[in-house]
């Protein structure tokens, strides 16, 4: 995420997504590389749906991607690894994503 190409949906994506500790070490976990979810669940003592929520909300966020493979038994595993990136927040960024700011309470959800 460029400064830049920040927009205020992307903003508040990625603010929400690492205001987190249990997203905060997802992220942790996979700065070394790519880990597939059951083993990742394992290390961070997690449950897979939560930890598959938490990961929806980074990839949202375009902070990890996931992608599905097939192991040498056939059954489909699924990778996420982090998404270089560099966050820069100041009050001159935020001026500049303001106008692409969703105001709060629109489409009748606010932001988490």
């Amino acid at each position: 995420m460029e400064p830049e190409e920040l927009t205020g949906a992307a903003l508040l994506a990625a603010c929400s997504a690492l205001a987190n500790p249990h997203r905060l070490r997802i992220l942790g976990a996979l700065a070394d590389g790519r880990q597939y979810v059951s083993l990742l669940a394992r290390q961070l003592g997690m449950s897979r749906p939560l930890l598959h929520m938490h990961l929806q909300k980074l990839q949202s966020a375009g902070l990890v991607k996931g992608s599905l493979e097939l192991s040498e038994d056939g059954r489909a595993v699924k990778y996420f690894e982090a998404v270089p990136f560099t966050l820069q927040v100041s009050p001159q960024i935020v001026k500049a994503a303001l106008p692409t700011l969703p105001v709060p309470g629109d489409h009748g959800k606010e932001t988490d």
